[in-house]
């Protein structure tokens, strides 16, 4: 009974989202009640292997008692502190300075916001801000990666490159621009990572020259591009694409909003290439998803301007209310401890593994492309293997892979196309890892019939 009267409240009146409305009105909520570790159960009690972290966030896994005290005492010594009027929290304020810490060099200021796609909004203001002060007032154009995903706010889905997020929005603004992903499975000068580089490389040069550089004010990129199919670059490609923002006088943003926190194997993903970012946009794995939480991370030689710019005692007028909330900040600090305490070295580990176990798909006769990095990774399906031609639409390849998974106990990312996409927690072990990639191969063996 239970059961069903959760079904038809859903149906009435919550607005899931991205999904098919009329979809989901036919075919109902699927209701999780619990979570420990790496498993999650639904209201039918059926236990699933969390393939994704809930939605790239769960990095430390489900459960954990120390995380819940944490949110449970800042709660009672002091539930709510806002940032404004020089007011703030102990929690706030410590969590920014181990964030400034664990940073790239010269990235030491922080700003908080409720998520990623706010913090992105937020860097596109702060971009403005930054070119205004400095007397570069036709510096407003931004650009970001084909395959990219920035959120789906008013701005920043005009920065994400997928069209499910631009059809009916009015999105991209003619201020938005966008340049060919470097996909090492389908860039016409793939498979070869130097010279995806160099047209990459090349392609924001042409972009920045047929807009004119006196217009452009910065360029956005994900260390590896979760939402359009966890496309992982060549090794090199994000540090020649800082010295091009730097050579051409435009500000280098990074996208951490899902490969931060020990997704792709360090704290940051970052520090693959020794990055030093002019903004960085971090959430998800800040809170380990267990309360709402992202931030904006600015290099000094951004905030010094910003700072100067307007007259004394003239505020900046860029806030939330929830900016720095002191319960979001307090699961931060302690998630941040069970990172430091074994995680980040657990997810190396485990990431060399699955990878290692993930290619063993390569030999599938529909598989495509297998990619990761650390606990970051996806399984391409293709129609035909020497086109590389992709599944029809009305295959309906993402939502078969996505109810065959859930038969087999475990939860993935089904993307339309036909690419399954992992995130595991990186407290996973070696034994989960096994039966992931075991249920992975009997998904496979179901929707293709082989």
């Amino acid at each position: 009974m239970l059961a069903n009267s959760l079904q038809a409240l859903d149906r009435a009146h919550l607005i899931h989202p991205v999904v098919s409305l009329r979809e989901h009105e036919r075919k109902g909520v699927t209701v999780l009640q619990s979570a420990t570790g790496c498993y999650l159960t639904d209201s039918e009690g059926r236990q699933l292997l969390d393939g994704f972290a809930g939605l790239w966030c769960v990095n430390a896994g489900y459960g954990h008692k120390s995380i819940v005290d944490a949110a449970a005492e800042q709660m009672m010594r002091l539930p709510y502190a806002t940032g404004y009027f020089h007011f703030g929290s102990e929690p706030a304020i410590r969590l920014a300075a181990e964030l400034a810490e664990l940073a790239p060099e010269g990235v030491d200021h922080v700003f908080f916001t409720l998520g990623g796609s706010d913090a992105v909004d937020s860097v596109i203001r702060l971009v403005r801000y930054f070119w205004n002060a400095r007397g570069r007032q036709t510096k407003k154009h931004f650009i970001a990666l084909e395959s990219g995903y920035h959120g789906s706010s008013t701005t920043g889905s005009g920065l994400t490159a997928l069209p499910l997020f631009h059809t009916g929005f009015d999105v991209p603004g003619p201020w938005q621009h966008h340049i060919p992903s470097p996909n090492p499975y389908r860039h016409p000068a793939g498979p070869d990572g130097d010279a995806i580089i160099r047209a990459c490389v090349q392609s924001l040069r042409d972009k920045v020259a047929e807009l004119g550089a006196e217009t452009v004010a910065a360029f956005i990129m994900e260390p590896v591009q979760g939402s359009g199919g966890v496309i992982v670059p060549p090794a090199g490609f994000a540090r020649a694409m800082q010295e091009a923002c730097r050579e051409l006088d435009i500000l280098f943003i990074v996208d951490e909003v899902i490969t931060g926190f020990g997704r792709t194997g360090p704290m940051l993903a970052c520090e693959h290439e020794g990055l030093t970012p002019d903004f960085i946009t971090i959430a998800k794995g800040l809170t380990s998803g267990y309360a709402p939480m992202g931030a904006v991370l600015m290099a000094d030689r951004v905030y010094q301007v910003i700072a100067d710019a307007a007259p004394e005692g003239t505020a900046l007028g860029h806030g939330l209310t929830y900016s720095g909330h002191p319960v979001s900040a307090a699961v931060a600090l302690e998630v941040l401890k069970l990172y430091r305490g074994g995680m980040i070295d657990n997810a190396h580990r485990a990431g060399a593994y699955f990878g290692q176990r993930l290619r063993e798909f390569r030999d599938h006769p529909l598989v495509g492309d297998v990619r990761s990095q650390g606990l970051l990774g996806a399984i391409e399906l293709v129609s035909d293997k020497a086109t590389k031609a992709k599944f029809p639409a009305e295959a309906r390849i993402g939502p078969r892979l996505a109810e065959a998974g859930y038969r087999h106990g475990i939860i993935f990312r089904a993307f339309n196309d036909g690419t399954l996409g992992f995130a595991p927690p990186i407290c996973i072990s070696q034994d989960e890892i096994d039966l992931l990639i075991a249920r992975v191969g009997a998904t496979l063996a179901e929707v293709t019939n082989l």
